[in-house]
């Protein structure tokens, strides 16, 4: 297994500094941010990418002994009025990563809001599909995270059709990969262990985040959260500030053979507002896993 990190959480850095500042703290690997230029989340410049553009990450790459384990770009490809552009930003992720020699291309299956549950997993057939065989036919995995993305939905109901085993078992018949988060099992009541040990063959790169529950929050608002859609009752913190036991989750995935990235989705809200923050809180994660992920 290689350590790293996934960049979206320094949109102020360039990627040279990202990179090799991750190198110096001991990290192995990068998930690069690779939304639309237009976004501000873009570490490499996927709508732009020339040889030029090939050239400068590679280097970056070759210089600092890192891997790209993924390009991520996680937005609704279900969006009723958007969703063509998305998929077809997908496909350009692909090509970047074709070209650059990245496993993967990260993004969410999504959800039209406006369809029943059904509708949208046969919509999801019509538009994975393609993209499935446009990336297998490059050598390039598209992984979904499983994140509810509640706010994608007008009454916080799950806005992302991956949250669950059920639903993995349905993107795996597609073709898709897990690009696997156990902080959002512990926000659904799952398990991340138990729910993760029967699906290990199929998960191509792993996120990793915390999940801390906010004392006497559940009995005010409930499982689902306030009516406004927000988590209410939990927040995302960096690996180690939570309750997930990554010695059972690191374990799991060492028994279960996969040998891939551990990637730190940085959504910690103490640990932001600065870079300097934002690399402390890198700098917490990286402790609490550099034991169990051994360099």
């Amino acid at each position: 297994m290689q350590l790293g990190f996934l960049t979206a959480c320094l949109v102020e850095s360039d990627l040279t500094d990202i990179a090799h500042w991750a190198a110096g703290q001991g990290f192995q690997a990068l998930e690069v941010a690779g939304w639309p230029s237009s976004d501000g989340r873009n570490h490499i410049k996927v709508d732009h990418f020339d040889d030029a553009e090939n050239d400068r990450i590679t280097r970056i790459f070759t210089e600092t002994g890192l891997t790209l384990s993924s390009i991520a770009y996680y937005e609704n490809n279900l969006h009723p009025e958007h969703g063509p552009q998305v998929n077809a930003h997908v496909r350009r992720c692909i090509d970047a990563a074709a070209a650059l020699g990245c496993p993967t291309v990260g993004t969410f299956v999504g959800r039209d809001p406006g369809r029943p549950v059904r509708d949208n997993l046969a919509l999801a057939v019509d538009v994975f599909g393609p993209l499935v065989e446009y990336g297998r036919q490059r050598g390039v995995e598209i992984v979904i995270e499983n994140c509810v993305m509640k706010s994608w939905h007008p009454d916080g109901y799950p806005g992302n059709l991956a949250y669950s085993p059920e639903l993995w078992e349905w993107m795996f018949s597609l073709g898709l990969k897990l690009n696997y988060d156990p902080s959002h099992l512990v926000a659904l009541g799952i398990d991340p262990v138990a729910a993760m040990r029967p699906y290990i063959g199929d998960i191509a790169h792993v996120q990793a985040k915390d999940t801390e529950i906010l004392p006497g929050q559940l009995d005010r608002y409930g499982f689902y959260g306030p009516v406004s859609g927000e988590k209410g009752w939990y927040r995302f913190r960096v690996p180690g500030l939570g309750k997930i036991d990554w010695t059972r989750v690191i374990d799991a995935l060492y028994e279960g053979g996969y040998d891939g990235a551990v990637s730190v989705e940085h959504e910690d809200p103490v640990w932001s507002g600065s870079t300097e923050r934002v690399q402390t809180g890198l700098g917490i994660a990286y402790r609490t896993l550099r034991q169990l992920i051994p360099g």
